[in-house]
């Protein structure tokens, strides 16, 4: 089966690694499999669904029942490849997913993987839910993966204070006393909901004192979905209602990890590093 990258839209990039490799330098063929296995990872991640609390809502979970790889050429150590994947079928109860791997426009391996939707407890089959089947499908139409609402804490404090909870109090270990302030009832809060409504990232805007400035924060995005554009959008949403009440500035103070992040986006450096809540943190500004 010959396929081409006009065939997918989505792909997962990699470079191949010595390990992966046999003594012609070429990839052992089984790790093929691991190679679409990783994609089908980030294909869920691009769908903004993270994956376990995802198939805990449906009620379900998916397990292979069959793969086949078609071989055409080899990949070899040092090689950038492109794992193409997308959902080809979907059955009464089974999803078949259908891969490439790309070396440029060379493609060097073909993949199919069928997945069927069962009961996690007794593993016996079951319909694909709907709500699953339209995500899916959805998403190789093209159409948006989360949506984003911009409100106050009455609204969506709930789901924010979930989101921001899992991030900075469990995974970062902030004490929550410090999380949670009271600067939270007069913000502007922003809330991605991906399309099973579950809330995945949150940020707020707050007034800092001068006019025509304020200063986004608490941004935060479900630890597996990270990598992809959630960030992005809620960082956005801010920008624009900051934008909208004629702020001409907005500005944030971002963990040393995350600078590369707003880097990419534009935002500007000033200051010197310094420490809050125990983690570096480096001031940023955007003019709008």
């Amino acid at each position: 089966m010959t396929l081409k990258r006009s065939d997918f839209r989505f792909f997962h990039r990699l470079r191949v690694r010595w390990a992966e490799v046999d003594m012609q330098k070429i990839v052992f063929n089984a790790h093929y499999l691991m190679y679409f296995d990783t994609a089908i990872a980030d294909y869920w991640r691009a769908m903004a669904l993270p994956y376990e609390q995802a198939m805990h809502q449906l009620d379900g979970d998916l397990y292979v029942v069959k793969a086949t790889v078609e071989f055409h050429a080899s990949a070899r150590v040092d090689d950038q490849i492109e794992v193409a994947m997308k959902c080809s079928r979907i059955g009464t109860s089974s999803m078949t997913f259908t891969g490439a791997i790309f070396r440029g426009d060379e493609h060097l391996i073909s993949g199919e993987i069928v997945y069927v939707f069962a009961d996690p407890a007794t593993q016996t089959s079951r319909p694909v839910p709907q709500a699953l089947r339209d995500i899916v499908q959805g998403y190789e139409a093209g159409e948006s993966m989360a949506m984003v609402q911009v409100g106050d804490w009455a609204t969506l404090g709930a789901d924010a204070s979930n989101v921001r909870t899992a991030v900075f109090v469990e995974e970062q270990r902030i004490p929550k006393d410090l999380e949670h302030d009271a600067a939270d009832l007069d913000a502007v809060h922003a809330m991605a909901r991906n399309r099973l409504r579950q809330p995945v990232a949150t940020g707020r805007l707050i007034p800092t004192g001068t006019p025509g400035v304020s200063q986004i924060g608490r941004l935060a995005v479900n630890r597996v979905l990270r990598g992809g554009s959630l960030g992005t959008q809620v960082l956005q949403a801010l920008v624009d209602a900051a934008r909208a009440r004629g702020d001409h500035e907005v500005m944030l103070h971002a963990q040393r990890s995350a600078i590369g992040f707003y880097d990419r986006l534009g935002w500007q450096r000033r200051g010197e590093a310094f420490e809050e809540a125990g983690i570096s943190h480096q001031e940023l500004f955007l003019a709008i």
